[in-house]
């Protein structure tokens, strides 16, 4: 019997579930813990991005919420997905740091290149000393190192660290009300529990998880999101679980079973994103949300902008400015003219947005240009 060819996905219908995944089809009256695990982590390069991220998600979401959180170390902040800063719950921080080994451990082969004569297990006991005692800072730890193999690259040695050991930064740092700098410690002294009483993810269940959260995806795309390599047969385990799709340009999808996939015409309110939000990050074909000419318009060198979506696509960039009463100012800048209802559509999130963030400061919103 022939065999049949997959459904073919088109952009529009993508886009449609990309957004129901990650909650941006309609906010969910889901509390902030469960979004964070569903979402598998939030982008943390910066302290603000989780919480305008769960603004723009989640239905009646606060600030306060995401940081009591982190104060009950119930979230926290660490390095995972592409060696990059965010923030996932407590038992997933202990059960995806072991699964992301593979890309510290390239990291860790990369710069001890540019570290002859240091000892990587040596190092490592440093570290770990320095920040169970205390947490620490990235400068109080690169000094101790320093001092321990003077004339050694700092960054390297500051990056060997951060690779060799399972760090979490700990609060006040990304705490939404107050702030502080950067300071380290081991993610069992921080959570009050050895890493194995949560077992380590599987790459079949994290592909289960990447699936729910941004399907339909190819191996690429995972693997795009997460960092790793040689994922494929980690799906091949799991293809009689999943359905299959093609994309318009015959790249093959996997999917869950019963996971949404809206009509390609459902409509998608604008969205008020902040910069690096994983939605836009976490595949290896980004049309589904950014379009072509779009793509580099989100950074200037490394300067990288918030963005927003009209009809489900990347739109535009904003802005946020606090004056010294408090009050807040929200400034769009579109990429392409916006008709009169996209226009108020926007005008209407934008509200809402700071209705959340500025916790019911006066505001205004304004259209103008700021990014080249």
């Amino acid at each position: 019997m022939a065999s049949t060819s997959p459904p073919v996905l088109s952009v529009r219908a993508l886009n449609r579930a990309t957004l129901a995944r990650q909650l941006l089809l309609r906010r969910v009256p889901m509390g902030a813990a469960e979004a964070v695990r569903h979402l598998v982590g939030l982008q943390a390069q910066n302290t603000r991005p989780p919480y305008h991220a769960l603004a723009a998600r989640l239905e009646g979401f606060r600030p306060g919420e995401l940081s009591g959180l982190m104060e009950r170390r119930e979230v926290a902040r660490t390095v995972t997905m592409r060696s990059t800063l965010h923030t996932h719950t407590a038992d997933d921080v202990l059960a995806l740091l072991p699964l992301m080994r593979p890309a510290r451990e390239r990291e860790v082969r990369m710069f001890g290149r540019r570290l002859p004569g240091v000892d990587p297990d040596a190092l490592a006991a440093l570290v770990r000393g320095l920040v169970e005692e205390r947490p620490r800072t990235p400068k109080e730890i690169r000094t101790a190192l320093l001092e321990r193999w003077p004339g050694a690259d700092p960054l390297a040695l500051t990056i060997m660290a951060r690779c060799l050991l399972p760090l979490v930064q700990v609060t006040p740092r990304g705490l939404w009300d107050r702030g502080g700098q950067v300071a380290l410690t081991t993610v069992d002294v921080w959570f009050g529990r050895d890493p194995g009483t949560v077992p380590p993810a599987r790459p079949d269940d994290a592909v289960l998880r990447y699936l729910g959260a941004f399907g339909p995806a190819s191996v690429k795309d995972m693997q795009t999101w997460c960092g790793l390599t040689r994922l494929r047969e980690a799906f091949e385990r799991l293809r009689p679980r999943l359905v299959t799709f093609r994309d318009p340009y015959g790249t093959e999808l996997f999917d869950l079973p019963d996971a949404p996939r809206p009509d390609p015409d459902t409509p998608a309110p604008p969205r008020f994103l902040p910069e690096f939000d994983n939605a836009l990050l976490s595949h290896a074909d980004r049309s589904r949300l950014v379009p072509a000419e779009y793509r580099k318009r989100t950074w200037k060198g490394n300067q990288a902008y918030r963005t927003f979506l009209v009809d489900g696509f990347l739109a535009g960039v904003w802005r946020l400015e606090e004056e010294g009463n408090g009050a807040l100012t929200l400034t769009a800048q579109p990429f392409a003219p916006l008709g009169r209802e996209a226009r108020a559509a926007v005008v209407e999130e934008a509200g809402r947005t700071l209705d959340v963030l500025g916790g019911g400061a006066p505001y205004d919103v304004r259209f103008g240009t700021f990014a080249e």
